[in-house]
């Protein structure tokens, strides 16, 4: 059975570090406006694993262009969601485009990702569940092209718990809380798995949560109140670029002219 996930094309995204303490308590808040994401497994926590293979080239090209604070950049990675070899993969462009998110997927086969990383060319034939959709085939042509003009392959997987809430009436509101953050080695020539060794970043151990405010229009006004209920401070947590460090793969870092150009 395929799996369709809803996707927000363009959204703007604010995310905050909090301890499971305030964890709680925002939940609650949460609550009274959202309901729990419908993959949401009650008996772990209304969470479910996410697992991403960021793509890259050999000098790190893309996580450079995140750490100097690039204004217009992409990232490319694989998401799934469990070790089922018949289960759907989700190609992904990510851009930032100033203070926007925009994004590109195409639902594909284990074995058409399989084929992707092993350098073949594009087939259609490795859509999953678009009955002909243009804009899937559209997303599949242009992450192979990007891959293809960085020469970007298979870097590292990113993985964590996501426990997610999302707008009973569209798609245009969601929030979500990260947890277990972990870095891992992708193998050359081998298939999606879910991860459970490799490195933890500091950020999103233990106690402290990764918690996501997503929107697609303007900034609802009890957003506004839970940020400022809970004093909550807005940083930038890019996890690859965390995932990267913790497994000491960075390259050197940049100069300080490179480092006062990064996102606040």
């Amino acid at each position: 059975m395929v799996v369709h996930r809803k996707l927000q094309t363009s959204r703007f995204e604010l995310k905050y570090i909090i301890d499971e303490s305030h964890a709680t308590n925002i939940r609650e808040f949460v609550r009274s406006y959202l309901e729990p994401d419908e993959y949401a497994d009650p008996d772990q926590g209304y969470s479910y694993p996410i697992c991403s293979l960021y793509l890259d080239n050999p000098e790190l090209f893309l996580y450079r262009q995140t750490v100097v604070g690039e204004k217009n950049r992409f990232k490319l990675r694989i998401r799934f969601y469990n070790d089922d070899p018949a289960g759907p993969a989700f190609l992904e462009i990510k851009r930032r485009v100033t203070d926007v998110i925009l994004k590109e997927r195409a639902t594909v086969t284990r074995d058409g990702v399989f084929r992707l990383l092993r350098g073949d060319a594009p087939d259609p034939a490795w859509l999953l569940g678009t009955n002909g959709d243009a804009a899937a085939g559209k997303a599949l042509l242009n992450f192979c092209s990007l891959c293809e003009s960085v020469n970007a392959a298979g870097s590292i997987y990113v993985s964590y718990r996501r426990e997610a809430y999302v707008s009973p009436e569209s798609n245009s509101l969601r929030v979500t809380f990260d947890r277990e953050l972990l870095g891992s080695l992708y193998e050359q020539d081998t298939h999606l798995s879910l991860r459970t060794d490799g490195a933890r970043p500091e950020i999103g151990n233990g106690n402290r949560v990764i918690l996501e405010l997503k929107f697609t229009d303007r900034f609802p006004e009890w957003m506004r109140d839970l940020v400022q209920v809970f004093n909550l401070q807005r940083v930038s947590v890019p996890k690859y670029i965390h995932c990267v460090d913790a497994m000491g793969l960075s390259p050197r870092r940049p100069s300080a002219g490179e480092s006062a150009r990064r996102e606040p």
